[in-house]
């Protein structure tokens, strides 16, 4: 409960708010908004939303119910595709599982996984495309491709380079979705 008030007065002032601002604008009490900066009180449903959409945030961002930040655990999940060098379709596997056990425990996780799952799953395609097509032009012998071998290369090369990158960018403090949001299979 003590961090919810703090939260909501902190991002307040950043926007550079009053508390008859916020409530006005929210079309909540003053004295809701005081209770609940000093801890007297939580906001609940309908409160919580008006005064979230006023700040222009996402309630999930205030109701953290005990998520941690952890620098580590998220430089290992970046890290946890690589596996995909000794387990095919691991790249998918581990980190979906390791983002299954936490992504409710620790702070960007949810956001930062659902980024990394939805970009390994349109990587895994592709290279099993690139790899498949150039394997069927070599046996059926339509010539050789290999700009098809070249493409598959790169992308397990960008593959190995992405996961390290925002590893250390990650280890160094930066938290946000640092993979391209191609397309949202797993919101």
């Amino acid at each position: 409960m003590n961090e919810i008030g703090k939260k909501i007065r902190e991002i307040r002032k950043q926007k550079g708010l009053s508390q008859e601002e916020l409530a006005e604008s929210a079309k909540v009490n003053l004295r809701t908004i005081q209770r609940i900066e000093n801890n007297e009180s939580e906001p609940r449903g309908k409160t919580l939303n008006l005064i979230c959409d006023v700040l222009d945030i996402n309630a999930e961002d205030i109701l953290d119910y005990g998520k941690r930040p952890d620098k580590s655990y998220l430089t290992i999940f970046h890290l946890s595709v690589i596996v995909f060098l000794a387990i095919p379709v691991g790249n998918i596997i581990v980190p979906l599982i390791l983002w299954m056990n936490k992504k409710d425990k620790i702070v960007g996780l949810k956001e930062i996984g659902t980024n990394l799952l939805n970009y390994q799953i349109v990587w895994t395609v592709l290279t099993f495309i690139s790899i498949t097509t150039f394997a069927l032009f070599k046996i059926m012998h339509y010539g050789t491709y290999d700009i098809l071998f070249y493409i598959f290369i790169g992308l397990y090369a960008l593959n190995i380079i992405l996961p390290i990158t925002f590893a250390i960018k990650t280890n160094k403090g930066k938290t946000e979705n640092l993979y391209p949001n191609i397309i949202k299979l797993i919101k």
